[in-house]
């Protein structure tokens, strides 16, 4: 069995950053600029700290932090079984945009150290309500000086859009396959988005995840035929 994981690794991580694709990472930047400044992020913020959207995000965060990882070594372990190569190239592909997608993210991370939204456990604490200070504008640009889990952009919403934008280049006429990955990643952003990242960290993973996936995706193409 070809281990395929790392194939074209180093040319599609600098794909990532030429060309048109540089444009999403600056239409990202910018965005996230105009949310930040509008004072939606803390408006977005205040809008969707009820308890419905805190049992609402509780599974999109295990679901986004667990599928990546499990999801690709099932697709693996089914491809071995059944010896087609279609399916362990997906399966790869997959496993290299979730890469991708989180040292992409956390690589912005070390360098913007944005403060996350301040948060109880998945919710504001109740008792907090009536004092809550806008602390969106929060970034701390220097080399880890907000470490690299917390941040701009949201990595559960980078890893999702890439493998499922990957999917879809990979599998463009499975409309069930396109479907069901366009609503996990949206889940899984949207979950984090009420929980643990302001909104525009949702946006920009969202815009980020989706070039990571469409470059991963288009260099393993070629080995479905």
């Amino acid at each position: 069995m070809k281990i395929e994981l790392l194939d074209k690794f180093p040319r599609n991580l600098l794909a990532i950053f030429t060309g048109r694709n540089l444009l999403v990472h600056a239409a990202a930047i910018l965005l996230t600029l105009g949310v930040v400044e509008s004072g939606f992020d803390w408006t977005y913020y205040r809008w969707t700290r009820a308890e419905l959207f805190a049992r609402f995000a509780l599974p999109a965060i295990m679901l986004g932090s667990v599928l990546p990882i499990f999801g690709t070594l099932g697709i693996l372990a089914a491809g071995v079984i059944s010896k087609q190569r279609a399916i362990l190239t997906t399966g790869w592909a997959l496993g290299q945009s979730a890469i991708l997608g989180y040292c992409v993210s956390i690589g912005y991370k070390a360098w913007t150290g944005r403060i996350p939204p301040p948060f109880r456990g998945l919710r504001m604490s109740s008792s907090n309500a009536n004092s809550m200070t806008d602390t969106s504008h929060g970034f701390q640009f220097g080399f880890l000086k907000g470490g690299i889990f917390w941040g701009w952009p949201s990595s559960h919403t980078t890893i999702a859009f890439a493998m499922s934008v990957c999917l879809i280049t990979l599998l463009p006429k499975h409309k069930p396959v396109v479907l069901l990955a366009l609503v996990y990643a949206l889940y899984v952003g949207l979950g984090v988005s009420v929980s643990i990242h302001w909104l525009s960290e949702f946006v920009a993973g969202a815009m980020i995840g989706s070039v990571v996936g469409r470059v991963v995706g288009t260099s393993f193409r070629p080995g479905l035929a």
